[in-house]
C-alpha cells in the first residue's frame, strides 16, 4: 500500500486538483515547485496562498500536508527560447508545437522530483499532465510518463509510481473532480468551497496577469492557458 506522495505543485488549477487528489488518498503529502525563470513567476507566490487556504478551509487535510519544497531549475530558462521564459509573443512554430513548449521541462522536473522523493522516502509522484486538454506537449503524454516511471525506478533502484489523475479528462472534468474531492472530505459545501478556492487563489495565466478577475479566476483571458481554463469552467458551470 502506498502511503506517501510528492505533488508537483505549481499553484495552478491542475496541480491544486492533483494536491486534493493526493490528500484524499495518502497519509503524508509533500509539495514541490520549480523556479525556472518563467514569465508567470507570480505562480510561485500564488501557490503559497493556495497551500494556506487549503489548510484553513479543509482542516481534515491539514495534518497530512508535509514539507513544501522549491527548487532552482533556472538552467531551463538559460537554454530555452520559449514564450514562457522570454518576453516574446505566444505563437505556433514550424514543429507544430506552440512556443510555450519548454523542451525537457517535465523530464527535468520528474527527475528532480524522483531524487527528492528518494531522499524524503516518498513513494508516489503526482503530476497534473494531461493528454486530453493540452497543447500537444510531448512531455505531457502518457507514454512519456510511463517511460519516466520505469527510468526513475531503475535508476534509483526503488519503485516509484508516477500518478497522473488528470491524464484522460478535460478541463471541465477537472473542475468537476475538484468539486467531488472537496465534497468527499466535507459534505457540507466542501465541493463548492474547493472550486471557489481554486478560482480565487490559483494561477494559470502564462502572462502572469492577476489584475483581471473573471468568473473562472485571474488572468489575461487571451493566452492559451486562460482560454483553456475559461472554456472548461464554462462547460462545468453550465446548468
Amino acid at each position: 500500500m502506498h502511503t506517501s506522495a510528492l505533488v508537483l505543485f505549481s499553484g495552478g488549477q491542475d496541480s491544486t486538483t492533483c494536491l486534493a487528489h493526493a490528500l484524499s488518498r495518502y497519509e503524508r503529502v509533500e509539495t514541490l515547485a520549480f523556479d525556472y525563470g518563467q514569465r508567470h513567476k507570480v505562480e510561485l507566490d500564488a501557490r503559497l496562498n493556495v497551500l494556506a487556504a487549503i489548510k484553513a478551509r479543509f482542516p481534515q487535510w491539514a495534518p497530512k500536508m508535509g514539507e513544501d519544497h522549491l527548487l532552482d531549475a533556472g538552467i531551463l530558462g538559460q537554454i530555452s527560447e520559449t514564450s514562457l521564459t522570454r518576453d516574446t509573443a505566444i505563437e505556433m512554430e514550424s514543429s507544430g508545437l506552440p512556443n510555450t513548449f519548454v523542451p525537457g521541462r517535465n523530464l527535468l522536473f520528474l527527475t528532480l522530483a524522483g531524487a527528492l522523493a528518494y531522499r524524503r522516502g516518498l513513494q508516489v509522484i503526482v503530476t497534473g499532465v494531461c493528454e486530453t486538454d493540452f497543447s500537444g506537449y510531448p512531455d505531457c503524454r502518457d507514454d512519456t510518463m510511463k517511460a519516466m516511471q520505469v527510468a526513475l525506478s531503475l535508476g534509483m533502484d526503488r519503485k516509484l509510481l508516477i500518478e497522473t489523475p488528470l491524464m484522460w479528462i478535460d478541463k471541465a472534468q477537472t473542475w468537476q473532480l475538484a468539486h467531488d474531492l472537496g465534497q468527499k472530505v466535507d459534505p457540507a459545501q466542501g465541493g463548492q468551497a474547493l472550486v471557489d478556492l481554486i478560482v480565487e487563489h490559483t494561477h494559470t495565466c502564462y502572462l502572469g496577469d492577476r489584475t483581471q478577475r473573471h468568473d473562472w479566476g485571474y488572468g489575461c483571458g487571451q493566452c492559451p492557458a486562460c482560454q483553456l481554463r475559461a472554456a472548461g469552467f464554462a462547460r462545468y458551470a453550465k446548468p
